[in-house]
């Protein structure tokens, strides 16, 4: 008898959870995902939260995944040039980051000087470690934030494994240096290659090869032919080439006419931060880093903010964006757009703003605001 009356007990206490459980979904067609999209599944991702305010964002992050109930479960690294002696070494970061195959990274700073004596960064080695060849950054106007420009909505991929990036350079005689900038044809190629996929899968119109191919004529030559020779395969998609310098005044005067543009390793890191300002500044702008085996979001303009550190002023938008990203990459559509509507609310209501996009909110009540609009999406 008294097990029969704790059995009715257990099935009672349910009913409230059950019927909220049925009451959340009740708006959703049958179609669609629901919170309940992959119910016996955890995904676990890389954790690595950078240098500079990079920690306080990615706490924000955490907080957010904590009230929605989101099912990622991370593993952190602390990795960073600038404190060696506490940084994980590469080797584990790397090996996480191509276990789970997907990470979330904050910046990571680069002294002037390494400790090592390597010209190499960090940066650099994790991204020739993993090949993570292709930088995505998507540049669009958020609702909320007033820019000179509105209606931005461009995407720059960046071949970020060689150029002039490639940490080779060496003082032949004394006061002469010589820097190598490699471009080679496979690499070129591959870019160009993801550039138009890109933008096929992504319903985008028209690539843009950015280059400066009328000074530096064998390397941004090839670069340039690469692209040319690739866009022949894609005759619906629209291809022009610009002139890197022309590229920039063209971004700050009419940045709407850009759709997707596909850029050296130098040229696509200054218009990233340049296209970066348009729309907000780095604090609003994410970023992802592909290799064929995984995929690395980072915020797309490479700002540490380190004389930010502990002051709780940091925006939290390109982290918070980043994850979101992340959930949809990991098939967890749902609970993607739960975080980027929850920010884009945020921002659209404007009662609640950074100082770098004109509020006096700290990092911690744009968390807090963020987190009182989770909503599921309506179907």
């Amino acid at each position: 008898m008294s097990m029969a009356i704790r059995q009715l007990s257990r099935i009672s206490a349910q009913i409230p959870q059950i019927t909220f459980l049925r009451n959340l979904h009740a708006t959703t067609s049958i179609n669609s995902p629901t919170l309940a999209e992959r119910p016996d599944t955890r995904v676990s991702a890389t954790l690595i939260p950078g240098d500079g305010v990079g920690p306080e964002l990615v706490y924000s992050v955490q907080e957010v995944f904590k009230a929605a109930g989101i099912p990622v479960d991370w593993e952190s690294y602390f990795f960073s040039e600038v404190n060696p002696t506490l940084s994980a070494p590469l080797e584990d970061v790397a090996k996480s980051i191509s276990k789970n195959r997907v990470a979330l990274k904050g910046i990571l700073a680069t002294p002037d000087y390494s400790h090592t004596g390597e010209l190499q960064t960090l940066n650099m080695k994790l991204r020739n470690e993993l090949d993570l060849y292709a930088n995505v950054v998507h540049v669009k106007s958020l609702p909320g934030i007033k820019c000179r420009h509105s209606n931005i909505d461009c995407v720059i991929i960046r071949e970020q494994t060689e150029g002039e990036y490639s940490a080779l350079e060496h003082e032949s005689v004394k006061g002469v240096v010589e820097c190598l900038k490699i471009v080679t044809a496979k690499k070129s190629q591959r870019i160009a290659k993801f550039a138009f996929d890109y933008a096929v899968k992504n319903n985008r119109k028209k690539v843009t090869a950015v280059h400066k191919a009328n000074i530096m004529k064998l390397g941004d030559g090839l670069f340039l032919r690469s692209c040319e020779e690739m866009a022949k395969l894609y005759p619906k998609i629209e291809f022009e080439k610009m002139i890197v310098d022309n590229c920039t005044m063209q971004m700050v005067s009419k940045p709407q006419q850009f759709d997707v543009m596909v850029t050296p390793n130098l040229y696509g890191n200054i218009v990233d931060n340049l296209a970066s300002g348009l729309v907000g500044g780095a604090g609003v702008v994410s970023g992802s880093s592909y290799s064929a085996d995984c995929v690395v979001f980072e915020p797309g303009a490479r700002h540490t903010f380190s004389e930010a550190v502990g002051k709780n002023v940091a925006n939290p938008t390109a982290m918070l964006l980043c994850a979101s990203k992340l959930l949809r990459h990991v098939n967890l559509p749902v609970y993607s757009e739960m975080v980027r509507n929850a920010v884009e609310k945020v921002l659209q209501d404007g009662k609640v703003r950074t100082k770098d996009i004109g509020g006096q909110s700290s990092t911690q009540e744009f968390t807090y605001a963020v987190i009182a609009n989770l909503q599921q999406p309506k179907a």
